[in-house]
């Protein structure tokens, strides 16, 4: 059953949160809305359609920082708490600092499993929409690339051409099994290109004994051929759909999808983990900031032990998109990428528990 004190907690800490989460949506709104008004200011849209997009595209934003704001949130909550001498009273009347951090990261976890499941399925909804909007009025429209149950799709227009390319199966830098449609302008049918590999490292590829369908022949050619595209290796791999823009069942497909062409399932992998590591970061990160708001020393002013918080958590971050970074590179394994930095935090947060426990049993948090 809940305690009195732990409903509490759990309000002024949801009150903080709410009040943290507002500011930082209001200024991703602000920074990003100037970003899509320089973008559609050579568009014909109306005034509110930047509005517009920046409203899609803010929970995306904001997800990306929920682990920060959790941060931030717990150093306010524990200075409101230190203001009111609250916190001294709760120590005086034999509550624990250790019982105000179970209640902290209890709280965190169990917001940050709403927010995967529940907040994360509408940004990734959000998100979806966001881009196909955006793609109507991006240069690339016409040149498309997708994976399919039925392998990899590409669209290119080329010299008034219009080019649909199928392949079953891409390993490295060639595509196997390849079915290359060229229509006129008018979308009709000049010639059907099939091969058993072609080389796509650059954009003029190569295709390896063509059989070239035109005019009701078909012939077979033993010498190779080239052949004129927009697109290399890293431009389809960079064309794929945003990973943020899909839910949970659609990355699952997704990675299906990928094992079927011959796809490297990395990068999906380090994303679906990501996710699944976020209600865990949340609460390390709660835990992180209240142990050192727990530490504050008299020497020592409330804005040192805030920008040291907000300090450590940038730490987090890029010592977070390091070993990600390593993870897709494969020089670790996936796994140890997203949960070894996780680990290591845990480290941090055993000791700063161990330096509460011993050495401060005085009812002042100050003392």
């Amino acid at each position: 059953m809940i305690k009195l004190y732990q409903i509490y907690l759990i309000k002024l800490f949801l009150k903080k949160i709410l009040y943290i989460t507002g500011i930082f949506f209001s200024l991703v709104l602000i920074l990003s809305v100037f970003d899509e008004i320089n973008y559609f200011k050579d568009h014909n849209v109306n005034a509110f359609f930047p509005f517009l997009m920046t409203i899609l595209n803010a929970p995306s934003a904001l997800f990306e920082i929920f682990p920060f704001i959790f941060l931030i949130s717990t150093q306010f909550f524990f200075i409101e708490l230190i203001n009111k001498k609250e916190l001294e009273t709760f120590k005086s009347s034999g509550l624990s600092n250790i019982k105000i951090l179970k209640v902290l990261f209890l709280t965190s976890l169990t917001l940050g499993i709403f927010i995967i499941l529940i907040f994360y399925h509408f940004s990734s909804k959000f998100q979806f929409m966001y881009f196909q909007l955006k793609n109507n009025y991006s240069n690339d429209n016409k040149y498309l690339a997708a994976v399919t149950e039925n392998g990899l799709w590409i669209k290119d227009e080329l010299n008034n051409k219009k080019i649909i390319i199928n392949a079953d199966k891409l390993e490295k830098n060639y595509l196997k099994d390849v079915s290359i449609s060229v229509f006129n302008e008018n979308f009709r049918l000049i010639q059907i290109i099939e091969s058993k590999k072609v080389d796509i490292t650059n954009t003029n590829w190569i295709i390896y004994k063509p059989i070239v369908s035109k005019n009701n022949l078909t012939e077979t050619n033993d010498q190779n051929m080239f052949f004129l595209t927009h697109f290399n290796q890293d431009k389809i791999n960079s064309m794929f759909r945003n990973l943020t823009s899909l839910n949970f069942f659609e990355l699952k497909q997704l990675m299906k999808d990928y094992k079927l062409l011959g796809y490297s399932t990395s990068e999906i992998k380090i994303h679906l983990h990501k996710l699944f590591s976020t209600p865990v970061y949340i609460g390390i990160m709660s835990i992180v900031s209240a142990i050192i708001m727990l530490n504050i020393k008299k020497n020592k002013p409330m804005i040192f032990h805030v920008a040291s918080g907000i300090l450590l958590s940038v730490l987090i971050y890029y010592l977070s998109y390091m070993f990600t970074l390593l993870g897709q590179n494969a020089k670790i394994p996936l796994l140890a990428s997203i949960w070894l930095p996780l680990f290591m935090f845990v480290g941090f947060i055993l000791i700063g528990l161990v330096r509460i426990c011993l050495l401060y049993t005085s009812p002042s948090p100050r003392d």
